[in-house]
């Protein structure tokens, strides 16, 4: 049983050498960040121009007059609730952008040589030690533990995060992405352009001509109130798989990780008689 642990440790060992010089995860984890960006500018230029849409809507107003009588309806009261939406959205999104950043960078250092030959030298030395005795000196342990998180953890997790994304996440993201789109444009469409009655017209004409114009008003600010109801429901939809995407799920694999990490390499064996505390 010894033999077999030792060479199964043995293997465990070069394996985890050679992948901290030869790179296999690097490269893929870096493009999956690079992926991730994009999505999140993509997504932040979005709910900027949704942004800038609601906010020229905002300051419109449709007038009409039936009969000389003044009426004014304002879009800033079927728009405001959803204004300070976006504007929170956008800067999540551009804070997503920045972890995504930071992701690529800490895969460029996790990759550099020398952390790879600070690891390979701490990873020959615990085998040596384990070989001979069932537990290394815990320190060792405990650094060995700390380089394989440096090298191998934010590819690690940059992967699996993006394998799950890509599983339970990716179509329910697409779909609120188009829909955000389409609705800056409309949002400017559904924008009433009402026109004064001529003082040459009859009064019959007057009430037809006002009868109709604010049929019309009705139905684009009933449009524009599904609209802006339909776009909340999308931001809070990408607001999850965002916050999933770069916060939770991460923080969850990376917990995962190193709970592997120090299971394998900090109690590799049983305590050796007599060591133990009385």
């Amino acid at each position: 049983m010894k033999i077999v642990r030792n060479v199964m440790v043995a293997f465990l060992v070069a394996a985890l050498v050679a992948c901290a010089w030869l790179k296999p995860l690097d490269a893929p984890a870096a493009q999956q960040a690079d992926a991730g960006m994009k999505r999140a500018l993509i997504t932040f230029a979005a709910a900027r121009a949704l942004n800038a849409v609601i906010s020229v809507a905002q300051g419109t107003e449709a007038s009409f007059q039936p009969l000389g009588v003044g009426v004014t309806l304002s879009l800033g009261q079927v728009l405001r609730p959803i204004h300070d939406l976006v504007e929170q959205f956008s800067t999540l999104m551009l804070a997503a952008s920045v972890i995504f950043g930071v992701q690529k960078i800490l895969i460029s250092i996790g990759g550099n040589s020398l952390v790879s030959l600070a690891l390979s030298i701490t990873a020959l030395g615990w085998a040596g030690y384990y070989w001979r005795q069932p537990r290394p000196p815990a320190l060792l342990s405990r650094l060995l533990v700390m380089l394989l998180m440096l090298r191998f953890a934010i590819p690690v997790v940059t992967l699996g995060t993006d394998a799950l994304w890509q599983k339970y996440l990716a179509a329910d993201y697409a779909v609120s992405q188009d829909s955000i789109s389409a609705t800056s444009g409309q949002v400017g469409k559904l924008n009433p352009s009402i026109s004064e009655v001529s003082d040459s017209q009859g009064l019959l004409e007057k009430m037809k001509g006002w009868v109709s114009k604010n049929a019309d008003v009705k139905v684009h600010f009933a449009n524009l109130k599904a609209a802006a109801e339909q776009a909340t429901e999308d931001i809070i939809k990408l607001i999850v798989i965002f916050v999933l995407q770069t916060l939770v799920i991460p923080l969850l694999l990376l917990w995962a990780l190193y709970g592997v990490a120090r299971r394998a390499f900090e109690w590799p064996g049983p305590i050796p008689a007599g060591s133990a505390k009385t």
